[in-house]
């Protein structure tokens, strides 16, 4: 019981509502946390990257609190836990899982090889309320829609968050690590680091502080105030349960417990959570999503892959309002509020034309709050190939939703600056974020529209009738 336990950490940057580590810490053994810089962890975008790189500092800074220390590795994983196994002399590793088609395999991987050579290699639950496989229809397969998955899971038992343990055994020795400022994990950023960096929430604390405050006043009007983007009406957790900085099960209770106390917008709330949930249920099941069409008979439908239209969409110069600002937003944040989300991913597969693997690459690598599952299956639902009854005719209007959602403005002039005499300092700190190259000055005349919503929409519906309806 002398020899040390490794505890592989990824996405669950966390100390409470963790089944992995309330397994390690009941096994008795020192405990040695571990991070890998891993082809796949090294691989995420510029903004993800950047925000990984956040979370793991504060998240040693946890450890540090409960008596450990965060151990950082570079190079394949396998590779690097077989070494650690040597060094330690640790019995084995443990980790939460993930449900990525990247992640899974390399998982499987390293699973096998562990357990032919003689260690422990053991998977706990991860940052779901139930694994993928849990939840079958009542033929056994996995569920396609939503609305009949959120009507499978919203009575089903949620487990109650373990408690962070109040101390984590030390080994006699600790393993060399690497300095978390040498992965470079920022550097993708350039000069967009020094402006997003103050909007950022970062580590286990901020996230319980926002479920708090959220829980505490936003969440009774969620229903409804969710989708105007000038407010605070959502939770803003999106980067900490991207990172595990808090747990879903953590999040799952707290929200019913203010549904009980007569909250209303906390079952919308609940739902939303299980949007989330079905995503992953989806890479799980249909790993081609993070890829490819999800829906095969979308692979003859004639996008366009790039045009200078589509360079404008990502530089936030299309000349329509609602989603420059949103552009605009992400750039400035690291994030952009779902209804921008819905707003820009429409307009650019739809009104423009282009493939959704074009938003979707460039999202993973501008946003802090990159999620996989939920990026795929967002892209794919407002492309029309995802998992929709029937979403070819719908063309979301961008001008009719700023009329509906931002009706007085203040959205779109507090990221435009060209729509102000005095623009505020967000809608001027996107031309100090944005590339040098793009050449971009806030006194510019704003663009006319790329493509005239109108036109945009008729080729549209000519092209998805005649393709696919």
């Amino acid at each position: 019981m002398t020899a040390p336990l490794i505890l592989w950490f990824r996405r669950d940057l966390r100390l409470d509502d963790h089944p992995m580590l309330t397994a390690a810490v009941a096994s008795g053994r020192p405990l040695v946390p571990v991070m890998v810089l891993d082809p796949e962890t090294g691989g995420l975008g510029a903004a993800a990257r950047w925000r990984l790189g956040l979370g793991i500092a504060a998240f040693a800074r946890l450890l540090e609190a409960k008596g450990s220390r965060l151990t950082l590795r570079r190079g394949p994983a396998l590779q690097v836990l077989t070494e650690l196994l040597a060094e330690t002399g640790a019995p084995g590793v443990v980790w939460s899982r993930s449900y990525d088609p990247a992640s899974t395999a390399r998982d499987a991987e390293v699973k096998a090889a562990l357990r032919a050579a003689g260690h422990g290699g053991d998977s706990h639950p991860g940052f779901l309320l139930h694994e993928p496989w849990q939840v079958q229809t009542g033929q056994g397969g996995f569920y396609r829609v939503y609305t009949p998955f959120w009507r499978a899971v919203r009575d089903r038992a949620v487990p109650v968050p373990d408690a962070a343990p109040l101390r984590l055994r030390s080994p006699e020795a600790w393993p060399v690590s690497d300095r978390l400022e040498d992965w470079g994990l920022a550097r993708g950023m350039q000069r967009g680091l020094a402006v997003a960096a103050p909007h950022q929430s970062v580590g286990s604390a901020a996230a319980e502080a926002r479920l708090a405050a959220f829980l505490a006043g936003p969440v009774a009007e969620y229903a409804t105030a969710r989708d105007f983007p000038g407010r605070i009406g959502t939770s803003r957790l999106s980067a900490h349960l991207a990172l595990g900085e808090i747990g879903p099960r953590r999040v799952w209770h707290a929200a019913m417990a203010a549904l009980q106390d007569g909250r209303p917008g906390a079952e919308t709330f609940l739902k939303e959570i299980v949007w989330r949930e079905f995503a992953w249920h989806l890479m799980y099941h249909t790993p081609h999503i993070a890829s490819a069409n999800w829906k095969a008979e979308w692979d003859a439908f004639p996008w366009a892959f790039d045009s200078p239209w589509a360079e404008a969409w990502r530089r936030g110069m299309t000349g329509v309002q609602f989603v420059d600002a949103a552009m605009r937003e992400m750039y400035v944040t690291g994030t952009m509020h779902n209804r921008g989300r819905m707003i820009v991913a429409s307009y650019l597969t739809k009104h423009l034309m282009t493939h959704w693997k074009i938003g979707l690459d460039w999202f993973a690598d501008c946003l802090t709050d990159w999620d996989p599952a939920s990026n795929a299956m967002g892209w794919q639902w407002a492309a029309g190939s995802g998992p929709d009854a029937a979403p070819y005719f719908r063309i979301f209007n961008p001008d009719t939703q700023a009329e509906r959602f931002d009706p007085d403005g203040s959205y779109r002039r507090r990221w435009i600056a060209e729509l102000s005499p005095r623009p505020g300092p967000e809608a001027l700190a996107y031309f100090d974020a944005v590339p040098r190259s793009w050449a971009l000055r806030p006194d510019a005349p704003y663009p006319k529209p790329a493509r005239p919503l109108a036109e945009g929409r008729i080729a549209a519906l000519a092209a998805y009738g005649s393709g696919r309806a």
